[in-house]
């Protein structure tokens, strides 16, 4: 997972909640693709500091979910995550249904 949390994990002494520092101008973050039951997903960061998962081998573009907080995840742990949304799908319709 260093690739989308590059530092320790240790966090920032100089953060400040809910103030985002600029990121134009920095290198841009690359996700990571994981296969998980044989559906694919890419993994991002987000601004929450967080992690989305886009599902793109899913029947509908750009169809995914989110986890915040996610800074040590194992990959073990995303891939849980996955397919605890995968068990949430309706296969007929290929999204997670309202109740």
């Amino acid at each position: 997972m260093k690739a989308i949390y590059p530092d320790s994990g240790d966090g920032d002494p100089e953060a400040v909640p809910g103030v985002r520092p600029e990121t134009e101008g920095a290198a841009d973050v690359s996700s990571l693709t994981l296969e998980v039951d044989g559906e694919l997903f890419a993994l991002s960061p987000n601004e929450f500091g967080g992690t989305d998962y886009a599902w793109l081998s899913g029947p509908n573009p750009g169809y995914g979910f989110g986890v915040s907080p996610t800074p040590n995840l194992s990959l073990d742990e995303h891939m849980e995550h996955i397919r605890n949304f995968l068990a949430q799908v309706d296969p007929t319709t290929g999204y997670i249904e309202d109740d």
